[in-house]
């Protein structure tokens, strides 16, 4: 039950940094993509400021800030590479 959850957390992460980092989602697949990497990199960036989660909330939001971040990485290198 608790990899369903990952991947519902996965998708809704995932849809809410495409609307708030390019104004719209990228379809289930790259959302799903994008949330899973996104909470790994935001499980990764919490822990380094010693900040945990326990609750599906908290796993969403960290998630989210991690899609966040990769989103904002991969922007800033897609940038560097198309001057």
């Amino acid at each position: 039950m608790s990899f369903l959850w990952y991947i519902i957390i996965g998708i809704l992460s995932g849809f809410v940094a495409g609307k708030l980092m390019r104004g719209g989602g990228f379809g289930i697949i790259v959302n799903l993509i994008v949330g899973i990497i996104g909470g790994v990199l935001g499980g990764w960036l919490f822990g380094l400021l010693g900040i945990t989660t326990s609750s599906i909330i908290g796993s969403l939001i960290t998630s989210v800030v991690g899609a966040i971040v990769l989103l904002w990485i991969t922007g800033l290198i897609s940038r560097s590479v198309n001057r």
